[in-house]
């Protein structure tokens, strides 16, 4: 009989993105629940996340498994035929999940700042962020992935902040290519697996997502083009909400209504 496996998530969030892309890498079939957050959480997550009510869940033949990272853990023990996303040695295993969580810790509590205030809250943020993502940047060094030549689990925490990194530079004044350029050659190295493409939207898409929430919040930011390969578009109005991230870290986020 096949596992059923369910992750109750959306398509805007980090924390959920990490679950689709360690699925994908190890070849799992699964069905994808987009929740309608924080417009109404559905029975079905209450009662398989009664604590925190969060996405992600990963639901493994009708038992939930919560909290990103521990999924993509749980993830590579169950499925171990495929595809590791763990070392096997124990002082390198620790090593990637001290990174992992490191990325957990402090990638989103200081990104979002830069993403969603302006003034000396988003200037304290931006330098608290760009002094993170130069420690990240010296981990990696010349490796192509976090773990060496094994895409794991710290590059799967990372990642999906990746198409972060265009809206960063427009509305945090963030110039990534100078700052973090090992980093920036790493995520479009990532972009190149089949499971990270099929999973997070482009960089362009994701900055109208995040205009969109600056103009929620009411810190102005003047509409402008942005120009992808030939093709000019201006920012997308968008609509509905969604709680992108788990925990501790839960903030509400505007979304579009459907996938550009």
């Amino acid at each position: 009989m096949a596992d059923e496996v369910i992750v109750l998530d959306h398509e805007y969030s980090p924390p959920a993105n990490r679950v689709r892309i360690a699925l994908k890498e190890k070849g799992v079939a699964f069905v994808s629940k987009q929740e309608d957050l924080p417009n109404k959480k559905s029975s079905l997550l209450l009662e398989m996340n009664p604590v925190h009510k969060q996405i992600p869940v990963l639901i493994h033949n009708g038992k939930p498994i919560c909290e990103s990272l521990i999924i993509v853990e749980y993830i590579d023990e169950v499925w171990n035929d495929k595809s590791p996303l763990l070392p096997t040695d124990p002082h390198d295993r620790a090593h990637s999940k001290f990174w992992a969580d490191y990325i957990d810790k402090k990638i989103y509590t200081s990104g979002r700042p830069v993403l969603t205030t302006k003034g000396e809250t988003q200037a304290a943020a931006m330098k608290e962020l760009i002094s993170s993502l130069k420690i990240l940047d010296a981990e990696l060094g010349n490796k192509p992935y976090f773990g060496g030549k094994t895409f794991g689990i710290t590059d799967i925490a990372l990642i999906p902040y990746y198409s972060w990194f265009y809206a960063l530079e427009k509305f945090g004044n963030l110039k990534m290519n100078e700052e973090c350029p090992k980093l920036v050659a790493w995520g479009e190295r990532c972009m190149q697996r089949e499971s990270v493409s099929t999973t997070l939207h482009n960089l362009y898409e994701t900055c109208d997502f995040l205009l969109e929430i600056r103009k929620k919040l009411g810190v102005e930011y003047k509409a402008r083009l942005v120009t992808q390969g030939n093709q000019t578009q201006l920012a997308h109005r968008l609509a509905n909400s969604v709680e992108i991230s788990e925990g501790k870290q839960s903030e509400v986020l505007e979304v579009p209504a459907k996938k550009l």
